[in-house]
């Protein structure tokens, strides 16, 4: 058993000798091997799945494909060719900032003839759905001559709200107007020694509702209108007068068809007269508008009632024809009317009246007018007119025989005749030079009077305003008129409160010189609150008259400040 042993052990050592001394042989041609630690490093190179890869061509068993409907018409239009240049679309300036509006001022000036001059305007904002305001203003001088003297008070609150259907306004006025009866005649100085004093007290209630517009093609549209005022004077005349004013219009496509109806409610008296004068009117009409034309075609139909009764019927025709859209205008016009004489429209043109002023109304027969109006180019404005018309009793001022500075109304009982041409012009060279312009010249034909007493034939107004810079503005103005005639009596005439023919025998012609009233001024604005300003009156000093033995004011100057807020 041991030699067993022996055996396996004598083996497992020689052949482990044996290997070992194979590795030692060495090769001729191999060389020293060399321990070295090699890294490699490679780019990373991702693998997806089988089942998360994408084909990258498309599918081609989905055969299916979609029609869609489609509906044609065809349109019978003509080829333009449009080889113009077409035009350069401005850019959009940027939005300013909105200013800020001055609502309120105030002005005070003072200068020679002892001109005192006071002036205020208040209103609310620039909401134009609701404003309310007020206005006040005094204006007062003495002349040379004894008591040439003359004030003026004016205060208005006015009111206005835009309502989604109607717009509602309103306003309340006070005037009043102080002057001497200082008429002087140069040939007999001492006659008025003491002049009287006279005061004109106005006071007047308006209210308006009016139907906003609206396209619609059929609207509806209505408006009503009350006003009320009483008029008073120094002595005994009163004069007290309301009228109501309705105004209804349906449109029906290219036509209006409407009514405008008013009643006029009025009474005068005086310590030997009382007049009740009292109007209805009716002017049903029918409107044409289309594209370059309007026209309307209606009566006038007038009663009088009260004092004086009587119905009338005249024509009520328009016309307006655009033959250069903005550059020329046709338009006439043939009407017939009752004039409503009052007190208080009759001192308005002369406060100098005499006391138990006879009121009559006058009758527009027939009034024919035509003209052109339009636009020559940017800043420039035209207007020309002529006129006939036709009166009945014509209310004209004549001296008093007793206190020969006072006048009296009489009537040129018949067919007064006028005819006339109207001219208006508009010159605006830049934003800093503007010019208007008026003339009027007519023809009297009275009906049983010599002339037509103090009618003018010809008058003229101008108006010119330049605007240095900013801060500084000049304006003038002047008025021409030509002569005109006055009737003086060199007797008591029998009862001129019943005056109906004219006694020549009794009677003389005065001529009272025309003129011309040049006047300047000037505005120089320190800032945004405040400016100060000059202006000067019948600047080539003429004492001309406007009415028989009525000198006015001559040369005067006045200047003040204005603050706004």
């Amino acid at each position: 058993m041991k030699s067993i042993k022996y055996i396996y052990s004598s083996l497992f050592l020689l052949a482990a000798g044996l290997m070992t001394a194979q590795a030692q042989d060495k090769k001729p041609e191999e060389k020293t091997a060399v321990n070295e630690e090699i890294e490699v490093v490679r780019p990373y190179k991702p693998i997806l799945a089988e089942a998360v890869k994408l084909r990258r061509s498309p599918n081609l068993d989905d055969v299916k494909t979609y029609k869609a409907k489609l509906n044609y018409s065809i349109t019978d239009r003509k080829l333009e060719l449009n080889s113009d240049i077409q035009k350069l679309q401005a850019q959009a300036l940027a939005e300013e900032k909105a200013s800020i509006l001055v609502n309120n001022y105030v002005k005070g000036a003072f200068g020679s003839q002892a001109t005192l001059l006071g002036e205020a305007y208040f209103n609310t904002g620039k909401d134009e759905g609701l404003q309310l305001g007020g206005y006040f203003r005094h204006f007062s001088q003495e002349g040379k001559l004894n008591k040439q003297n003359s004030s003026s008070q004016q205060l208005s609150v006015f009111g206005r709200s835009i309502l989604d259907e109607n717009t509602f306004s309103g306003k309340l006025n006070f005037e009043r107007n102080g002057t001497y009866f200082y008429g002087i005649d140069d040939a007999r100085p001492t006659l008025n020694p003491n002049p009287e004093k006279q005061a004109l007290t106005f006071v007047e209630l308006e209210g308006e509702m009016v139907k906003n517009f609206t396209e619609d093609q059929d609207a509806f549209s209505y408006a009503l209108k009350a006003n009320g005022y009483i008029w008073g004077d120094k002595f005994s005349a009163k004069e007290n007068y309301f009228t109501l004013n309705g105004y209804l219009n349906k449109r029906i496509s290219s036509f209006n068809l409407g009514l405008a109806a008013a009643t006029e409610f009025g009474n005068t008296k005086d310590a030997l007269t009382s007049v009740g004068n009292n109007l209805l009117r009716l002017n049903p009409y029918i409107r044409l508008q289309v594209n370059g034309a309007k026209i309307t075609a209606g009566i006038n139909f007038v009663q009088e009632f009260g004092a004086f009764s009587s119905s009338r019927i005249f024509p009520a025709v328009t016309a307006d024809f655009t033959l250069i859209p903005d550059y020329l205008q046709v338009f006439g016009e043939v009407k017939g009317d009752v004039n409503r004489n009052s007190l208080k429209g009759l001192t308005d043109e002369n406060p100098w009246l005499n006391s138990n002023i006879n009121i009559r109304n006058t009758i527009e027969k027939l009034s024919f007018s035509a003209g052109i109006k339009g636009t020559g180019g940017p800043g420039f404005g035209y207007k020309a007119r002529i006129y006939v018309k036709q009166f009945d009793d014509m209310p004209l001022f004549v001296n008093n025989y007793t206190d020969f500075n006072k006048f009296d109304v009489i009537y040129d009982f018949g067919k007064t005749k006028l005819t006339g041409l109207e001219g208006e012009i508009s010159v605006q060279v830049s934003d800093a030079l503007k010019w208007t312009g008026k003339l009027n010249i007519d023809d009297w034909k009275p009906a049983q009077e010599t002339y037509s007493w103090f009618k003018p034939g010809l008058k003229v107004s101008s108006n010119f305003v330049y605007t240095y810079n900013k801060k500084l503005s000049f304006n003038a103005a002047v008025v021409i008129q030509d002569d005109v005639k006055a009737k003086l009596y060199i007797a008591n005439p029998v009862n001129p409160q019943q005056y109906v023919v004219p006694n020549t025998s009794i009677e003389s012609i005065e001529t009272v010189k025309g003129f011309v009233d040049l006047g300047l001024g000037a505005d120089y604005r320190i800032n945004n609150k405040f400016s100060v300003f000059a202006k000067a009156n019948n600047i080539l000093n003429k004492n001309y008259n406007r009415y028989l033995f009525y000198q006015v004011n001559g040369f005067n100057i006045f200047g003040g400040l204005t603050y706004s807020f």
